[in-house]
This record gives C-alpha cells, structure tokens and sequence, in this order.
C-alpha cells in the first residue's frame, strides 16, 4: 500500500498471493480487503475491492482485514465447532515510503491473547428480532417508544435466561453435593486426647523445704504444684486442677479460699480431660484462715504465707494458662517448608511496608522480599515471618484509587503462627497521604501549601502504585504463574457488614473480599456451595447474605444490611460466576440447619436437599397468581335494592335529610316522654336532647318549693316558640343566603327551596301549639304524682 496506487490493485495482490499460497482456500476469503476510515468509521467510496479505482494517498488510514468464512473442523463433536471462520484485521496509516505503519499493535504476543464470544445470546437476541419483525404492527395510543420496548425486552429476557441458569445450578448442585459427601463419608475425624497433667510421678520428687514440713502451703513453680495441708498432710495438687482463688481479709484474720475443677461445675472446653475417675470423691473448694497479729519474736505475721501463695498461685496459673493456649494453637498446624533463601541481589523487594496483623502491639514498618520458594518479612526490630508460595491460596494487590492504603494480601491454605497467634490472613501495606487530618489548622482552597501536598500525594500514589505493580509482576514471572495476584473490580464492589462496621465488599476473580478494613473479609468462590439471601421484602431497606461453603463443617459466612437496590446487582454477579442462588422473607437458623444436615447427610438429599431454600413449587405458584387474577377480573354488579339505596341517597339535599332527622329525634322523644323512659337521641349537629329534658325536670322540681312558678315557666315557652316561628319566617332569605348547601341544592331543584322553608315555618307553629296543649298534661301529670 503505497502512495499513488490503485484500492483494486492492492486487492489483486493480496488474491494472487492467496491463490499462490492456499489456493483451496480463495472460495472461502471475504469478498473486501478492508476500507479506510475518514469522516464515517466505514467509508463505503474507498474499499479495498475489485472494483474500486480510488487512489492511495500519504496519511490515509485503512482499516486492513482478512477473513476465511465456512470454515469445516471434521474433529469437532458439537454442531458449532464444526463450521467456523476466521476474521483479523488492522488498523494502518498510509506513509510516503512503504510499508505503512500499523497503529494497532499489541505488546503481547499473539497467542496470548483470547477473546471468547457467548454464541447462546447472539442466537437469542437475532430469535427476539426475528419474531418481532413478524408481529403485527400494533398502533394507537397503547404503543410505546421502540427503544423502550427493546429495553424492556431486553430486561425480561434477562431475568428469564438468569432464572433458567439457576435452575441447571439447582439440579447440578445436590448431585455434586451427594457425590463428594459419599467420597468424604469413610473418613471421620478422630478426638484428640491430650495427656493428663501429674504433678509428681512418684514421692521423691516431693519438695524437701521446711514449709512443707511445717505445714504451710507452698507452690512449687518447678512442677506447677501447690501443696497444701490437709488433715496434717501435705497434699500435691497441679495448678490445672485450680479452678480460681480468692483472698479476703476480715477483722484479725486472712481468708484464702481455693475452688477446684469437679464434676457438675462449669468447665472449660479443655477441662474435661481431668476426671479420669468419675466415681472418686472430689474436692470442691478448700478455705484457710490465718491470724494477721504478730505475736513476739516473730519476724512476720502467719498471714503473709496466705499472701505469699496467693501471689504465686495467681503467677503460675497464669503462666500454664498462656502456655497451654499456645500449645492449643499449634495443635492442628501444618508444618510448612523451610524457606530458601536466594542471595541474588536483584529479588523483588519491597521496603517500608506495615503488617497486618501486627507482631507485636506497636505498629513497625519492614521490607518484604521474595525468595526461591517463599516471601520474607523483615521488621526494623528483626521479626521475621516466612510465608511459602505452596502455601498461598490466594493473593490481592489492591490499588490507591480511592483508597488511603495500598497493599498486598495473602489468603493461605494452612494458618502461620506469628505473635503468638494463628493466622490465615496477613497483609503488608504503606499508607498514601495523611488518614487523619488537622482541622485546627487554617484551609484555603488557593494556599499554596494545599495545592504543593496535593500535587506531592497525587506523585506519591502514582510512585507507589507502580513500585507495587512491578513487584507483582516480578513475582509472577519467578514463579512462572504459580503465584498469581488478583485486583479487586471497584465498580462492582456493593456496601455490607460482614463484621461490624458497613465496607465496601469487591468481587476478584474468583473471591468476594474487603481488604482495606480489618479483619478481613476473604470468601473464594470455589469453597462456596450456594448463596441465601435473607429478609428479602419489598418494604425492608436492607437484606442479608448467607454463604454456604462445600465443607458442611464450617460455619457459615455472613454479609449483613446489603441495600435492596443492590438484589439485582448481587443475582448477576453470582450468576455469572455459575453460583446457585436462592432468597426468602425470613432469617434462618443456620446452626441448627448445618448441624441437621451433618447428621444425617443422605436423609438431607433424599428429601429435596437444598430445594428447601426455594419458595413455593412453580405449580403453586402458578394456580396462586391464576385465582388472583380471576378474582380481580370479577366485575362488581350491585343488585337492585342497593340500586335504589344509593339512588335515595345521592338525590336528597342535605337540608332535607336535616329535616327529617330533626323529626324523627322530636318524634321520638315525644314517645319516651308519654312512656316515662328518657330518650338520649342527637340531632345532625349533635345538639343533645337529653339536656332540653334535664333542664325541664329541673323546672318541674324547682315548681314544688316556689308554686306556681311552673305555670309560668311553660307559659314563657310558649311565647318564646312563637316568637322564634315568626324569626324564623322573616330571616328565611338570610337563612338561604347562610345556607349554601341548601341554596345550590335549591337551584338544581327549582321552587324546592322556598317549599322547604314553609314546611319548616309550618313544622315550629305546629311545635309550639303542641308544647302548649303539653304545657297542661305536664302539670296534672305532676299533681297526680305528688
């Protein structure tokens, strides 16, 4: 491809070497040799064809291809490897001289470079396409926006195909699980059993010191003895047989009481390797009392004996209680290589780094090197930790980007022992910048100060990074990939509590951890069986997730207070890494579940095994959501009597109703009072009646002392129901204007309005009348009941 030549010329040479080297294989070349890329990635005018005429010019760029189409594989078993292609193409720059310059070089090598294709979802989208091409077109108002519909499909077929892939998960997991529990079922763990402790194997080792003689108590720090007298003899006990002490002074006396280990008592996990003799008698506690007065000639009071054990039985208490926790640690260590040391000077070394966990309580910085077959951790003070590469299960390099540390992480097979302690995880990292910062001091966004430390942080974590980078890199070419470090993927991180405090928790590879706070977070995924994820409700901000690893035995992992908003993001994850998931609405006991399933592992999986996660049958499902359907599609039809209930209703006007509810109480009053029972009835505006027939009981009583003052009392009413009839007639216009209810009701209505105040003109004339020809059945009825 140089300057001044023809696009069909350059394709020509490219057939003829074809046909020159591979001529069975011209049918099956593409039809183009590429196309050159300019204002449109794909500029149709300028093809490297047959027919194209076009002219090369300097600093055009060409997108230069080669591809073999319908390829056959006669050793392929599936239907897709069979037929295949191959496609490779380059990116060149046209130069003035030949040959042109490639802009699409890679730094690896060509074999080292993969790039696999997932045919399954390409099959289903072009599937998706096709039958949407052949549905009717469906137009009007219910037609959405195609790019929605294509989202909304899209979604669906996803959740579909994620469903449909845990299902396989499902039925492959309790076959794989009852196989490696049927390889596993032979070999059950043996109980260790740990020596007992004696204090002397025979009577020759006894102590010969006077205070023995004498009878005292005296702790032989030697054999981790205290001898004590009883029944005037002097009597070994070792110090595990101690339970606890205590030294209590009162009055002129010391008190020493010893409580010992015996049957029935709370005892350690570790304890009951002391009672070899269940049916012997066994001491419980021992109390010794001693005079705290000097008599003369003595040099010292015989309480300070008390004293002086209490002291020392406390020290080698102490002393065996540390040395046995330490033996414990060790028990189930597995014993690790020696390291060798390689005296190159060019090994990769990393200097100034921290260690977590700390060797000791003050936090010292070290240079970690890597040797022939381990890492050497070296401190400032000289502790060395040696971790060994056959003993790496799995090792982080976690970046500073937005992050305040930068480290390196090891996750082993076999715990270490260093600082006294068991390890399964440690750490080496270098803080970037200043975690704490100084608030006390004055901030300005322009202080040059400010902008210089952010300038020297940004260098910093560029330095560091690099510096960690190439020692990974380094690493893993001495081990020829042996060692293998692993980042964390930040933009798939989601926040959980997997301990106490919410952390941001990063997939890798092939683990789930959160490596900046400590302790650690470490979950590799080829230990775990299934996911659960917990208090999954709509109406909840948070769920949980309970991981169940392959190894019944260990208890199991739990992430706690994960958003809801993040279910979805969690489901793919893990169903991209071909783990089986499953969800419910409540918090399970998973210690008894374990425990259950450890007893008897066969019985688990005859009855369904792990589908017990599941919710309910798809069949159950199904009927469920079919009836509420049902239900919902029942269209409600009233019957007539409701008809005409509601008619009523909605056509009469609130005055009316008023009016015959006002009736109605006055009616029914009347006919309590004629009775002699008191009514307690409400009117619409929760005027209560029973007040108007208490006050007219308190005249009728007042009438007894003052005589004919009742006579008065109802000739008052009556006036006064008159007076208020003719108001009521002449405010009647105020009354409508006052009324709005009313007025709006009277213009749907007509006249309706003016009828209704006459009624009511007509109804309180009628009311008065009656109250005064009640007026004289009131009074006989009061004299006939004196």
């Amino acid at each position: 491809m140089t300057p001044g030549e023809k696009l069909c010329d350059v394709y020509e040479a490219g057939l003829a070497y074809a046909q020159k080297t591979k001529p069975n294989l011209v049918e099956n070349l593409v039809k183009t040799y590429g196309f050159a890329m300019g204002i449109e990635f794909r500029e149709s005018s300028l093809m490297i064809g047959p027919k194209c005429t076009a002219v090369l010019k300097k600093g055009m760029i060409f997108n230069v291809n080669v591809g073999l189409a319908n390829l056959t594989n006669k050793e392929a078993s599936d239907k897709e490897g069979k037929v295949y292609a191959l496609f490779v193409a380059d990116t060149v720059l046209v130069n003035e001289e030949p040959p042109v310059t490639i802009l699409t070089g890679s730094k690896k090598k060509i074999k080292n470079i993969g790039i696999f294709l997932k045919d399954d979802e390409e099959d289903d989208d072009e599937e998706e396409d096709k039958s949407s091409e052949k549905a009717p077109e469906i137009l009007g108002r219910g037609k959405r926006s195609t790019v929605l519909e294509n989202k909304l499909r899209s979604e669906h077929s996803a959740e579909e195909k994620r469903k449909q892939h845990q299902k396989e998960l499902a039925q492959a997991l309790n076959e794989k699980a009852k196989e490696r529990l049927a390889k596993q079922g032979g070999a059950k763990e043996t109980e260790k059993v740990r020596k007992s402790t004696v204090s002397y194997k025979n009577s020759n080792q006894m102590p010969r010191d006077a205070e023995v003689k004498e009878l005292k108590l005296f702790v032989d720090r030697k054999y981790e003895t205290v001898i004590m007298p009883i029944f005037g003899i002097p009597v070994p006990f070792h110090i595990s047989t101690i339970k606890n002490i205590s030294q209590s002074v009162e009055g002129d006396y010391t008190y020493l009481r010893i409580n010992f280990f015996h049957p029935g008592a709370t005892m350690g996990r570790n304890e009951g390797n002391l009672y070899f003799h269940p049916d012997a008698t066994f001491l419980k506690e021992v109390t010794y009392r001693s005079t705290n007065t000097k008599e003369p000639g003595e040099i010292s009071a015989p309480s300070s004996n008390l004293n002086t054990a209490f002291r020392l039985i406390k020290e080698v208490q102490k002393r065996f209680k540390t040395r046995e926790a330490e033996e414990r640690e060790k028990e189930d260590l597995v014993k690790q290589d020696t390291l060798i040391l390689s005296q190159n000077k060019g090994n990769p070394k990393l200097k100034d780094l921290y260690i977590r966990p700390n060797i000791v309580t003050k936090r010292m910085t070290g240079a970690l090197e890597a040797h022939a077959n381990g890492f050497r951790y070296t401190s400032v003070r000289g502790d060395k930790v040696d971790i060994l590469y056959n003993n790496i299960k799995s090792a982080f390099f976690q970046p500073c980007d937005s992050e305040m540390i930068i480290l390196l992480h090891f996750h082993l097979k076999h715990a270490i022992m260093f600082g006294k302690k068991k390890h399964i995880d440690v750490q080496f990292y270098t803080e970037v910048g200043e975690i704490t910062t100084d608030l006390g001091k004055h901030q300005h966004m322009h202080d040059r100060d400010d902008l210089a430390a952010e300038q020297a942080e940004r260098e910093l974590r560029h330095k560091l990074k690099t510096a960690f980078k190439s020692f990974c890199e380094k690493v893993e070419a001495m081990t020829k990939q042996s060692v293998e470090f692993d980042t964390p993927f930040r933009e798939l991180g989601f926040p959980g509590a997997p301990f106490r405090s919410t952390v941001l928790l990063q997939p890798t590879s092939g683990s789930l951890v959160n490596l900046t706070e400590w302790p650690p977070f470490v979950i590799p995924l080829e230990d775990v069986e299934l996911v659960h994820f917990e208090r999954v409700q709509f109406h909840l901000r948070n769920f949980d997730m309970i991981f169940v690893f392959k190894d019944y035995a260990k208890k199991v992992a739990m992430v706690n207070a994960i958003p809801m908003n993040m279910l979805d993001h969690v489901k793919e994850w893990l169903n991209s890494c071909d783990i089986r998931y499953s969800e419910g609405v409540q918090s399970l006991n998973w210690a008894k579940i374990m425990k259950t399933i450890v007893d008897d592992p066969e019985g688990f999986f005859e009855n369904g095994g792990w589908t017990f996660l599941d919710p309910e049958s798809d069949g159950e499902g199904e009927e469920g959501a079919g009836s509420e359907e049902s239900e919902e599609d029942e269209v409600y039809e009233p019957t007539d009597a409701e008809k005409l209930g509601s008619d009523e209703e909605s056509g009469k006007d609130w005055s009316d109703l008023e009016r015959e509810a006002a009736e109605e109480d006055k009616n029914n009053a009347y006919r309590d009072e004629e009775r002699g029972k008191p009514s307690s009835k409400r009117d619409r505006g929760g005027r209560d009646y029973d007040k108007h027939k208490s006050s007219s009981k308190h005249s009728h009583s007042s009438s007894k002392s003052k005589g004919g003052s009742s006579d008065k009392h109802h000739r008052d009413r009556h006036h006064d129901s008159k007076k208020r009839s003719r108001d009521e007639s002449r405010d009647s216009g105020h009354h409508r204007s006052s009324k709005k209810s009313s007025h709006s009701s009277s213009k749907s209505k007509g006249g309706s309005s003016d009828k209704h105040h006459r009624d009511r003109h007509h109804d309180s004339k009628k009311r008065s009348r009656d109250e005064s020809r009640d007026s004289g059945h009131h009074r006989s009825s009061k004299k006939s009941r004196k």
